[in-house]
């Protein structure tokens, strides 16, 4: 029997996992991608002569089916994750805060966390555990989060000295834009579940390096090629249009595009069953990397409280990656205010930064980092009409917010989809 042959449609982390996952079960792979970089949103590039990540760098304990992919490729040694959850809170004026878990059975490990918050008074503690507890009953498919959190009595200093710092940069949304229920399945993954869930992890070396590993153990990879159609033949799909007008004939297809080039793609995404991608919005994110010389810093992850900057984690001695999410007008801020931006207010926070000096600094953008899971949104699964194309992406229905780990579960489904021959439709 020949070898099948399957076409993936992008190569970010969604159409890699789906590849190398299609490449193991003796499939013919072969990879296009529009842009000339590997690894999509997550991906690295050189900047001055540095290479730093443009994408998603944190990720967190729950994040198996991101970490397997990872240690799969035999890169398991590259990933950082805390033993236990620790968290820094910075605020300008106050000595550092930091939050460490316990090792007891969940939920009680995260006992230390709240008793320690020492922004948080004790009701507002309390109403966080209320919260927290009530996160495992579902809610009204038409509420927000933030009508979520009103319902359920939390009070102004809850949501701004906890549910903000941890929710607003999982979801890259304000409480007010997103449902729910999303905000339900982060609080259930990362607090109610396994102890080491909320963990926050990070990749050692730049994003690119699982890309390209990825690539290596797919097949073929042809870069700056697009993929305008597809080939129909006899009730099938038959294989790719490109964007260069060759057309080129497989016996499977994966779509692992956004949501935009899917409409593309398929002209009539409906004819597919697959409906609604017009409801898509996206949120941006930007990222400020500073490397300084000189001063200690005793914290892994931290939180600035009151800052543009959510979050800051130190990748190595003196490099630090400021995170700011739903970034909203600082995505048109020039690279060098940016920098500035993000140096006068970690100089604010961590006094050790004060003697130190900031050698480099450069700055990523992008205006469409991640959708908004708002109410209403339905997230299509890996199926269409054809049992030999499937479509993946962090924003398809992974259950999971826009991040590595649902861009990973998302490309493996799409691949076990077209494995098994496909299945009907998802509805």
């Amino acid at each position: 029997m020949a070898t099948r042959r399957v076409a993936v449609a992008g190569a970010g982390l969604a159409g890699l996992s789906a590849a190398v996952a299609l490449r193991r079960a003796g499939w013919d792979v072969e990879i296009f991608e529009r842009r000339r970089l590997l690894g999509g949103k997550a991906t690295s590039y050189v900047v001055d002569g540095i290479e730093v990540d443009n994408g998603q760098h944190v990720f967190l304990g729950c994040c198996t089916e991101f970490i397997d992919f990872v240690t799969g490729l035999g890169l398991g040694d590259r990933l950082h994750l805390q033993d236990r959850f620790a968290a820094t809170l910075l605020k300008p004026g106050d000595p550092p805060l930091t939050l460490r878990a316990a090792t007891l059975p969940p939920p009680l490990h995260l006992l230390p966390v709240l008793l320690g918050h020492r922004y948080l008074p004790r009701r507002s503690r309390l109403e966080v555990v209320w919260a927290i507890l009530a996160a495992r009953r579902d809610a009204p498919p038409s509420e927000t989060f933030a009508d979520w959190l009103e319902r359920h009595h939390q009070g102004e200093l809850a949501r701004h000295w906890f549910w903000d710092p941890f929710l607003v940069p999982a979801l890259n949304a304000p409480a007010a834009e997103v449902a729910a229920n999303d905000a339900r399945f982060v609080i259930n993954t990362a607090f109610g579940g396994d102890r080491r869930a909320a963990c926050f992890g990070f990749v050692d070396v730049p994003l690119a390096r699982i890309a390209e590993t990825a690539a290596e153990r797919a097949g073929p990879v042809h870069l700056r090629a697009g993929v305008t159609g597809l080939i129909e033949r006899d009730g099938a799909i038959a294989g790719l249009r490109l964007a260069d007008g060759a057309e080129q004939d497989f016996d499977a297809v994966v779509l692992a595009v956004p949501p935009d080039a899917l409409v593309r793609i398929l002209g009539e995404p409906g004819r597919f069953r697959i409906v609604g991608l017009d409801r898509f919005k996206t949120a941006p994110i930007v990222d400020v990397h500073l490397w300084y010389v000189g001063g200690t810093l005793d914290f892994d992850f931290a939180a600035l409280l009151d800052s543009p900057i959510q979050w800051v984690f130190q990748k190595a001695p003196g490099y630090l990656c400021c995170s700011l999410s739903a970034a909203g007008e600082l995505t048109t801020r020039p690279e060098a205010e940016l920098i500035d931006l993000c140096h006068q207010e970690l100089t604010r926070a961590i006094p050790a930064l004060r003697s130190a000096r900031l050698e480099h600094g450069a700055a990523t953008r992008d205006p469409d980092a991640t959708f908004v899971p708002a109410v209403g949104l339905r997230r299509p699964g890996p199926a269409t009409t054809y049992p030999n194309l499937a479509i993946a992406g962090a924003w398809t229905n992974t259950g999971w917010p826009a991040t590595m780990e649902s861009a990973v579960r998302s490309g493996r489904a799409a691949a076990r989809l077209i494995m098994t021959g496909g299945t009907p439709h998802d509805a």
